[in-house]
């Protein structure tokens, strides 16, 4: 028989021998594992978690996003959106799945976009099926993106916020740092039409990003006026081709 614990003497209490249950939102059932992450998908429902059930659905245990012709055409992305709060520092780890001609990632520290249903905008970790951006940081209705496949960047403070510093869907005030490795070898890594697992780590104004073990990107946010610290966490379906993206396991530490 399980005991009700908070968060904080969950997380201390070194002698557990298994994963503890835990109330999350929308009497979720949640689980804290020995490394300190929740799990956050209970892979049988949506419960914890909004978006468009059109295209949003659980199957066999798996969280399934999908377009299809037989659908409405989406007119803009659309997202499934975490309500269990809005997280700061973290490291959140997800597998994915996602079709060839896909088009998804893992959006955070992300706001609601005024007028348009499910959608967010904010960082996001880019996910596609032919892996050409796998990995990326890219912020999604706002600098576009931060750092390539393969780079450390810096972000500096920049008081204009408008498209005119947006040049070939990138951020033009990106300083790059440093380089993660060559393009063909940082995409051997990423395994096609099969799972992989994107790691996200946010801390303070620095976000990594990793699949499957290696390091992708790396971003130093200083760019005060533009960037957030806090935010929420989504699923992307990318407008376009009918696609699929599959999900089965999300797991957070804060």
């Amino acid at each position: 028989m399980f005991l009700t614990f908070s968060l904080v003497a969950l997380l201390s209490f070194s002698n557990a021998t298994g994963p503890v249950p835990q109330k999350g939102t929308d009497n979720v059932q949640t689980t804290i594992t020995q490394d300190g992450f929740v799990d956050i998908f209970d892979k049988k429902t949506l419960k914890g978690w909004s978006g468009d059930p059109v295209y949003w659905h659980v199957v066999d245990g798996v969280l399934t996003g999908e377009t299809k012709e037989s659908l409405p055409p989406l007119k803009s992305n659309t997202f499934l959106i975490w309500e269990g709060g809005q997280p700061g520092d973290f490291e959140l780890k997800v597998e994915y799945k996602i079709s060839s001609v896909g088009n998804s990632g893992i959006q955070y520290r992300s706001e609601y976009v005024d007028g348009v249903p499910f959608a967010l905008k904010g960082y996001q970790a880019d996910i596609d099926g032919r892996n050409n951006y796998t990995g990326q940081n890219y912020e999604e209705r706002k600098r576009t993106t931060l750092a390539y496949r393969g780079q450390i960047v810096e972000v500096p403070t920049e008081l204009d916020t408008a498209k005119a510093k947006v040049a070939r869907n990138a951020w033009r005030p990106v300083i790059v740092k440093d380089s993660l490795g060559t393009a063909a070898s940082l995409k051997s890594v990423v395994r096609d039409n099969d799972w992989n697992e994107c790691r996200i780590v946010a801390k303070g104004n620095r976000i990594q990003h990793y699949i499957n073990g290696v390091l992708m990107s790396d971003v130093l946010d200083n760019d005060t006026v533009n960037r957030k610290l806090s935010g929420y966490l989504g699923l992307q379906m990318h407008v376009g081709p009918p696609m699929k993206i599959e999900f089965r396991s999300i797991k957070i530490k804060q």
